[in-house]
């Protein structure tokens, strides 16, 4: 599952590059719509806050295209500290030194994660702050990574702490 979870955070991105190429190049077909469709289900979609490219709306807003595009370096360093947790084995196998613990405050993480984003959201509903999309999407990368470490440092489980003897 932890493998699953780490690869659709990499095919996310870029499917939803390719809808955007797919558009782009041939007005779009029928992927591609169901692509936005979905995206549509999580995300405003307003023009005005997206990036475009070659004239194309993003299937995502600027604030979700970081959340997505950073999402897979958070889910890269879960796996890569799960695996430090179990000695350097695969996710499955065996412990050969004592395992770390998950961060003591999963909320704290997410939290300090979030204050960019945050900051953005009080400067635009105050109006402040002119945010752009670049800007939405800067703030969002933390939050981005931060949100997808967690997920996959759960998904992966508790760590194991077994001693190794030396016998096969």
């Amino acid at each position: 599952m932890v493998r699953i979870l780490a690869v659709a955070s990499v095919v996310w991105p870029l499917m939803m590059a390719a809808a955007v190429w797919d558009r782009a190049a041939t007005g779009g077909s029928v992927w591609s719509s169901v692509l936005y469709a979905a995206a549509s289900r999580i995300c405003h979609q307003r023009p005005e806050r997206s990036f475009h490219t070659v004239g194309v709306k993003w299937p995502v807003c600027g604030r979700c295209s970081g959340l997505y595009l950073a999402a897979p370096f958070g889910a890269v360093a879960a796996v890569t500290a799960a695996r430090r947790r179990r000695g350097g084995k695969d996710l499955g196998g065996r412990v050969t030194q004592t395992a770390k613990r998950l961060p003591r405050s999963v909320v704290l993480l997410l939290a300090i994660a979030s204050v960019p984003t945050a900051i953005t959201l009080a400067g635009e509903w105050s109006g402040l702050i002119p945010v752009t999309t670049l800007a939405r999407a800067l703030a969002a990368v933390p939050l981005g990574a931060a949100i997808a470490f967690v997920i996959v440092r759960v998904v992966s489980g508790p760590p194991r702490t077994i001693e190794y003897t030396g016998a096969e």
